[in-house]
Order: structure tokens, then C-alpha cells, then sequence
């Protein structure tokens, strides 16, 4: 199928896009265009490891001074910069060396669909846990990461039905917000977070609740009017209401048993260990999500329940029984890397089929030779 995005923000059209449009002109025209795509992924995973050294439990904001180095906010601020620029170019990259192929697409999908999760957990670590003065609950966090993650899976089921990719409003004023954040960060220290703002609120509050307000009164609404105008003028990819409706089975399932886990968690699991659980749901996120994209782009229909449900159901109702007792951190752990592992083996195996399929190389534009 012929990707076709549309991206209607004014913050994008009218300042990005001609940043955008200067710093390709630098790229040469012998780098492949995931090369840029996967540059930029590798950047954020790296300052997203490096946050978490020196920010394990999400506690080193929380403390004034904050116990994070000046400059891990000010890489922080550079990596997500350079990851957003790198994201924005890929495409129009891709166009300019006539590059452009599926493989490309998921290439960037898939990745986006990672990346999500893990600029919103390096991000809790400006704000901090809350620790009964100032900071944000680990509830909020998982709550806030999943009003996120619902946004991106929204823009690609939207994309399932109508074969269109809107670029959702949020997306680049999201990376502009946490440029800025990382950069006040680094300029006046965590402080400027643990003082109310405007009105006894403070600067995460007022975040989130342009958080919520942007997802579920401007995002969701668009999303289904989108749907339903295709509906109207007969352009919908899928006749019945159970085709497209299918692809958003699996991610709520995976929210439902996430969230019976963080509430009925005898050893309150999510305060024990809000990396590890926060990083496992991006990731079961993720690969759920890349399923979609690759349907949607494929023609095929998804499976009702994505396999990771039932390893996931296993697991939560051996926790909340209280089988597991005193191991349920020690599961969590060797879940969260069999997940991740799984993660990565699928999209290294998704990867080489539709390069040896469309017969290209993933980080070279030169050509495979026909065997």
C-alpha cells in the first residue's frame, strides 16, 4: 500500500518543517535512510540508560540540589533534539535518495512505537516521585504513560481503517516540551519543579492535565471523526465493525491485566520497582503496537489476543494470588528481559524477511545481488 501521512499542526508546518528542510541538506546521499531513523532510537535508549544510572528509583529530583549532574540535563535536552531531527528527516531523506520502501516505514513506525515510552520515562525522572512535599506519583506515572501510549496505538488504528497516518498535534509539541523541560532543568536545577506555578499548581501538574486534556478532547475526538469521514465518503479499508475494531482488543487486554497487576500487587510492585514495570509495559506496548503497523500495511487482518497476553496473564495472576510471595520482583525482572529479548528478536527477524523480500539492505543503499 502507498504510505500516505498528513500533518496539519501549525508548530510543525510552519517552524519545524523549515528547520527540517535546512539540516537535510547536510546529510549525504550515500547514508541510508534507517541509518538516520536508527541513529536517532540509539540516542535516546542511550540518555534513557544514562538517566537511569544516575536516577534508578526516580528519586534524585526529589532532593534539592537534585542529585543528577547539570549535565546529563543538558545531553538529555541534545539527544532528544537530535532523536526528534533525525525522525523528522528520515522520511523526506528517504524521498530525496528515492529510497523510500515498507521496510522504511515500519523501520520508523516500529521504532516511534518504543521510542514513545521511553521519552516519557526519562522525562519522570526530571519531576520525581512523589516523596509527600513535591513530585508525581508512580500511579500518575503509570497512568500518564498509558494516555500516551493509547495516543500513538489511536493514530496507527486510525491509519488500520482509513489508510491515511494523521500525525497527531501531539507529537511535536511533546518534543518541544521536553527539550524545553531538560533545558530549564539544567539552567535553574530541579527546584523549578518542586514550586507551585500558577495558582498552588505545579509545573507537572499543569502538564498533565494538558496531557489528558490534548489526548482525550483533541486527539481521540479527531481520530474518530477521521474514521467516520472515511466511513462516509466509502473509503474505509474495513467493511465490518469487528475487523475494525480487532486491533485494539490486544492493547486493552494488555492495559486491563497491567493494571488489575499494579492494584492488586501484594508487594505493591510498582513502588517496589517502577523502572522495571514502567519499561516492560513500553516495550509489551510496543511490540503489540508494531503488530498493528505491520497488518495495516500487509492488508491483514491481526490476531484477537497477541501471545504476550497469556505469559502476561500467567504472570499477574501468579502475583496477585500471592504465589509468588517474596519472588514477585525477582519475576517482574526476568519477565521484563524475556519480554524485551522477544521484542528485539521480532523486529530483527521482521527486519531481515522484508529486506531479503524486498531485496535491499537495511542500512545501505546499495542492492542486495540477486542470488
Amino acid at each position: 500500500s502507498q504510505y500516505s501521512a498528513v500533518d496539519t499542526n501549525p508548530l510543525s508546518v510552519y517552524v519545524m518543517q523549515p528547520i527540517w528542510n535546512k539540516i537535510i541538506k547536510i546529510v549525504p546521499l550515500w547514508i541510508a535512510p534507517n541509518l538516520l531513523t536508527f541513529s536517532g532510537f540509539v540516542m535516546i535508549l542511550f540518555n534513557y540508560f544514562l538517566i537511569s544510572f544516575y536516577d534508578w528509583d526516580y528519586t534524585a529530583s526529589g532532593s534539592s540540589p537534585g542529585l543528577v549532574p547539570t549535565w546529563v540535563w543538558l545531553f538529555s535536552a541534545f539527544t532528544t533534539f537530535c532523536a526528534y531531527a533525525l525522525d523528522s528527516i528520515d522520511g523526506k531523506h528517504a524521498r530525496r535518495t528515492q529510497s523510500s520502501t515498507p521496510l522504511g516505514e515500519l523501520f520508523d513506525h516500529g521504532l516511534d512505537s518504543w521510542a514513545t515510552s521511553i521519552f516519557v520515562l526519562s522525562f519522570f525522572s526530571v519531576c520525581s516521585r512523589d516523596n509527600g512535599k513535591t513530585g508525581v506519583s508512580v500511579y500518575t506515572m503509570y497512568i500518564y504513560l498509558s494516555i500516551v501510549l493509547f495516543n500513538f496505538m489511536c493514530s496507527h488504528w486510525e491509519k488500520y481503517n482509513t489508510g491515511v497516518l494523521f500525525l497527531p498535534w501531539g507529537y511535536d509539541i511533546s518534543q518541544v516540551v521536553l527539550i524545553a523541560a531538560y533545558l530549564l532543568t539544567s539552567a535553574v536545577g530541579v527546584e523549578v519543579w518542586q514550586k507551585p506555578l500558577l495558582l498552588g499548581y505545579y509545573i507537572t501538574d499543569i502538564l498533565v492535565i494538558l496531557l489528558v486534556g490534548f489526548s482525550l478532547f483533541l486527539s481521540f475526538p479527531q481520530t474518530l471523526y477521521n474514521i467516520h469521514r472515511a466511513h462516509l465518503k466509502k473509503t474505509l479499508k474495513n467493511d465490518s465493525l469487528y475487523e475494525g475494531l480487532l486491533p485494539l482488543v490486544s492493547p486493552l487486554l494488555l492495559f486491563v491485566l497491567l493494571t488489575v497487576w499494579v492494584v492488586l500487587s501484594p508487594s505493591n510492585i510498582l513502588a517496589k520497582q517502577p523502572r522495571l514495570f514502567l519499561w516492560m509495559v513500553g516495550v509489551a506496548f510496543s511490540n503489540v503496537t508494531c503488530k498493528v503497523i505491520i497488518c495495516q500495511m500487509s492488508g491483514t487482518q491481526p490476531e484477537l489476543f497477541h501471545w504476550f497476553l497469556f505469559p502476561l496473564a500467567l504472570v499477574v495472576y501468579a502475583a496477585i494470588s500471592g504465589l509468588l510471595g517474596w519472588m514477585e520482583e525477582a519475576v517482574l525482572a526476568v519477565f521484563t528481559t524475556l519480554v524485551t529479548a522477544a521484542h528485539v528478536h521480532y523486529g530483527v527477524c521482521v527486519g531481515r524477511q522484508l529486506s531479503e523480500h524486498l531485496n535491499i539492505y537495511i542500512f545501505s543503499l546499495k542492492k542486495r545481488i540477486q542470488e
